[in-house]
Formats: structure tokens, C-alpha cells, sequence
């Protein structure tokens, strides 16, 4: 026969099976690991007329009218290392080199729109797109890491914008790699913006503060602005719980019938994870329409945990839904991880998990609709 059933019968399945992200071998070279720096397709259409500002809080309306005179000051024409003659923050030219921050720091709590402001910027930018860059705080300690941290300084100097979303400072190795980095970056007339991570941590406590990341990047404050950004606290609804997870035998179904699929043992995966560089992840998923697991379970170990996180970062990036069999997602991290040092890195990868197996629910329940509609045509 040249099909199997299902194990509930109610449809056929063909006898290949899907693909699976384990058969890629993803290999980047370093000259696309920098040309793919760029806002993410669920930021791909961020501007500052599509950020809506509550008129309740006028800090909102104010950055947008603070970025869009930063990115005015990116003048065109003029070459990374030239920042004497740019206006900063829509200020005069003026013929000495101008005093005060040229770097933006975006303050705010979690579901204020940070990250679409950062991208709105990167895309307001009169500059090519080949110079200037839009990562996360991962992202650019991966590429450091895959590249080495001079030619990483080399490929980035002549860029005339680099923003950096979810600067995170729960590494101190990587907060002082990072600063350093942007040291020499600014130094060779590169602006910079950044954001904080600041998703759910523990309800109650006060938010991730700009002085923390001014203290944090030491010698780089003096290059910041601070632009605060106030609204609602999204932190006090807690984390989203994840939908009940389907069967095995449903993802099976769901990655068959779904073109650009990928079906994935969940614990193979992971070890596939551990051979590749992190910097490829985001090719690891170019051009996938859902990714489907079974036999999900809790991770307990940490460097594979941390892995996970930044699969979990890509997949969101490109807004790729998940259906897991198994545990549920908001369960794949050990107790142990959610009260340690990478607490809110976790928390985020729990919440952008969950928000995906939301999406792979659409796909499972499109599908059950499509069961019963041949059912009743049959009938």
C-alpha cells in the first residue's frame, strides 16, 4: 500500500515522511551572518506611523518623535567614523563634533513597544541597508563568537546603525564582551540603540532599570540617551499557560498535511542542536511553516537548555508556529533553571513557546475542521 492510517482512522497518511530540521546542516557564511542582521519578519513592516502611542501616556508619543529625529541625524552620504557633522536627535549641524549621548537606550516595561520602535528606527535610517544592522544581544555574542571579536569589530565598523534588542545581563561575560565591543564600534563613528529584556520575571518587583544597564556597560553610558517609555505593566498577567498538548499520532497527521513542515523527535533534535553553532539556528529554520515534535519532555541540563532558548528566539523571529506532543511547553525547563542565574532568559523562551503552540493549535484545529468536512461529504 502506498499509505498508512491513522491511528484514530480518519485519514490517510502518506508513507514518506516529512521532513525533519535534523537532516539540515545548516553552514552560514560569515559574510551572511552580518548581511543577515536585520529586523526579523515579525518586524519586518515596523514604522513609526504604524506605532500607535496611547494617548495616555505622552512618553510614547515623544520617543517616536525622539527616534525619528535620531534617525534623521543618520544624514546620507556620509560614511561610519564621519560623526562629527551627523544631528543628533534632529538637533543643527553643527561644525565641531556634538556634545552629549549619540546612543539611544529605550526604557520601558515589557509590551510597550520597544522592539517595534527599535526596528521603525532601523528602517527610518537613511542609510543602505549593507550598513546598518538590527540583532538581538544573543545574536551579536554569537556572531562574536563565530567570527572572533576583531573581525566581528571589522565587518561592524563601517556600518552607520546597530541596534541591539533585549540587552541582557545575566551573563557578566558577555555584558563585558558586548560593551567592549560597542566601545570600538562608537569609537569608529557607528550609532547605536538598544533595549532591554524585560519580559514577566517575578510579579511585583520592580522592572529592569536604565541605570542597571548604564552601570552594567560602564563606560559606555556617557554615549546614551535614555529614552523612557512608560505604559501599562504587562507583567502583573503572568505567564501565558500552554494549550493541552495534542497526541503524537495528531502532530504526525499535522505535519504531513501541512506543507513546509518539519517533524522532529524532540530529544534527537536537541542533541542535533548541540553539533551546530547558535549563529546558524536562524538558517536552521529559513523557509519551515511549522515545526512539529514529539516526545517533548523537560530539559535539565543547561548548556542544552540555553540552546533551546535560542531556537526558540528564531522560531518566534519568523513567527513559525510549534506543535509538541509530550510535556507541555510551559513545562520544558526544570524548576531548578526558572529560580537561577538565566531565570528570564527561560521565562522568555516559555512565553515565545507558548505563544507559538498557540499558533500550531490553529493548524491542528484547521486540520480537525478539514476531517470533518470529508466526513460529512462522504456521509
Amino acid at each position: 500500500m502506498s499509505s498508512s492510517t491513522h491511528a484514530s482512522g480518519d485519514r490517510p497518511l502518506p508513507t514518506a515522511a516529512p521532513p525533519s530540521l535534523c537532516a539540515r546542516r545548516p553552514d552560514v557564511p560569515a559574510e551572511r551572518l552580518v548581511t543577515g542582521l536585520v529586523p526579523p519578519p515579525r518586524f519586518g513592516t515596523a514604522r513609526f506611523a504604524t506605532y500607535v502611542p496611547d494617548p495616555r501616556r505622552p512618553s510614547q508619543s515623544e520617543a517616536v518623535h525622539t527616534l525619528s529625529g535620531f534617525a534623521t541625524g543618520l544624514e546620507p552620504g556620509q560614511g561610519a567614523g564621519r560623526a562629527g557633522r551627523r544631528r543628533w536627535f534632529g538637533a543643527r549641524p553643527a561644525a565641531a563634533t556634538p556634545k552629549g549621548p549619540r546612543g539611544v537606550y529605550l526604557d520601558g516595561g515589557y509590551g510597550v513597544g520597544k522592539t517595534h520602535l527599535l526596528a521603525a528606527l532601523w528602517h527610518a535610517a537613511p542609510v543602505p541597508p549593507e550598513q546598518k544592522a538590527f540583532c538581538t544581544f544573543v545574536e551579536l555574542t554569537h556572531l562574536a563568537g563565530a567570527l572572533g571579536f576583531q573581525e566581528t569589530v571589522r565587518r561592524l565598523s563601517g556600518h552607520r546603525l546597530l541596534c541591539i534588542d533585549e540587552f541582557e545581563l545575566d551573563d557578566p561575560g558577555d555584558t563585558v564582551l558586548v560593551s567592549s565591543l560597542l566601545g570600538r564600534l562608537a569609537d569608529a563613528g557607528v550609532a547605536l540603540a538598544a533595549t532591554s529584556n524585560t519580559l514577566p520575571d517575578r510579579l511585583g518587583e520592580g522592572r529592569f532599570a536604565a541605570a542597571d544597564f548604564l552601570r552594567e556597560i560602564q563606560g559606555l553610558a556617557a554615549r546614551f540617551r535614555t529614552v523612557r517609555i512608560d505604559g501599562e505593566d504587562h507583567r502583573h498577567r503572568g505567564l501565558p499557560t500552554a494549550p493541552p498538548p495534542p497526541t503524537a499520532e495528531q502532530v504526525t497527521t499535522t505535519a504531513h498535511a501541512t506543507a513546509g513542515a518539519r517533524l522532529d523527535d524532540f530529544p534527537r533534535l536537541l542533541a542535533q542542536l548541540s553539533g551546530s553553532h547558535p549563529s546558524g539556528y536562524g538558517t536552521l529554520t529559513e523557509g519551515v511553516s511549522a515545526v512539529c515534535l514529539t516526545g517533548v519532555r523537560p530539559v535539565l541540563d543547561q548548556a542544552t537548555a540555553l540552546r533551546l532558548v535560542v531556537l526558540a528566539d528564531r522560531l518566534y523571529d519568523r513567527e513559525t508556529p510549534v506543535l509538541a506532543a509530550g510535556e507541555p511547553l510551559d513545562h520544558v525547563f526544570g524548576t531548578d533553571m526558572l529560580h537561577g542565574g538565566y531565570r528570564k532568559k527561560y521565562l522568555r523562551a516559555i512565553s515565545r513557546l507558548t505563544a507559538l503552540a498557540g499558533e500550531g493549535q490553529a493548524l491542528l484545529d484547521r486540520g480537525d475542521r478539514g476531517d470533518r468536512g470529508t466526513a460529512a461529504a462522504t456521509d
